[in-house]
């Protein structure tokens, strides 16, 4: 499985950004899909988590501007970030725990698309 990340940018604070992970059959309810992010000098972050129930869960740093989903028209997981700020500046990672019948989960990571925040 090849996930393709992209959407990131430079963006002014304040503003919104659309990031998109794609790949065949991603979007696949089956699937848990997240979104880390990992800043210079920070650790890797949870951003936004969708499992196979449905259930989401965003990070503490972006509630309330987050919002992930899926998108099966596009093959697609998206996430979309409003009131962006400089904190939010980092590489931004796509995971997905890719459910294939008969085998069960194996997980992927995607190779991130940079996110900069600034004026």
């Amino acid at each position: 499985v090849q996930l393709q990340a992209s959407g990131g940018g430079l963006v002014q604070p304040g503003g919104s950004l659309s990031l998109s992970c794609s790949a065949s059959g991603i979007a696949d309810s089956r699937n848990h899909v997240a979104w880390y992010r990992h800043a210079p000098g920070g650790m890797r972050e949870l951003v936004a988590h969708i499992d196979n129930h449905g259930i989401i869960k965003y990070g503490d740093s972006v509630k309330g501007r987050a919002t992930i989903s899926r998108d099966n028209a596009k093959n697609a997981v998206l996430l979309q970030m409003t009131n962006l700020k400089p904190a939010d500046t980092a590489l931004y990672l796509c995971n997905v725990d890719f459910y294939t019948p008969g085998l069960g989960y194996g997980t992927y990571w995607g190779q991130g698309t940079q996110v900069t925040v600034s004026s």
